[in-house]
């Protein structure tokens, strides 16, 4: 049985963020607060607050797990990919699928680290979740084009 390397990972993305530099442990605070107070995802409020730039979460979690980075505007998505996540899953937690081989889906995720979001995945298409990180910005702009509500 070979454990999975992500399911190791405890460390939140604002814990990582601190611990880079790229924020302040009050900021940090700040962003949880406004985070209980209206919901929404920590990175994209640390982005919305201006302490950090999602090209930044990005660079992070590429260098702290090895989180391979996709930049999504010139990737081409088989529709087909994108039948496989719901839309209000792909909002939810900003992610879409990109690739699908044998059992393995990959998404691209703007926090990888939400392994609630892995495991909704892995439930809703019977797959193994394999994981790149792209930019807030670039998923929604992905969501609106493959996506045809």
């Amino acid at each position: 049985m070979v454990m999975i390397l992500r399911r190791v990972i405890h460390k939140q993305l604002g814990e990582l963020l601190v611990e880079r530099k790229v924020i302040t442990p009050q900021q940090l605070e700040k962003a949880i607060a406004l985070q209980k107070e209206k919901g929404g995802l920590i990175g994209e409020i640390l982005v919305e607050l201006g302490f950090a730039k999602e090209e930044d979460i990005a660079q992070a979690l590429t260098a702290q797990y090895g989180f391979p980075y996709l930049p999504l505007s010139n990737y081409e998505i088989n529709p087909e990919i994108i039948k496989l996540v719901p839309l209000r899953v792909a909002k939810q937690y900003l992610l879409i699928p990109i690739d699908k081989i044998g059992n393995n889906i990959t998404l691209a995720m703007s926090n990888p680290l939400n392994t609630q979001a892995i495991e909704d995945v892995e439930i809703l298409t019977g797959c193994s979740v394999q994981t790149f990180v792209s930019t807030s910005t670039d998923i929604k702009k992905a969501i609106e084009k493959y996506y045809k509500e």
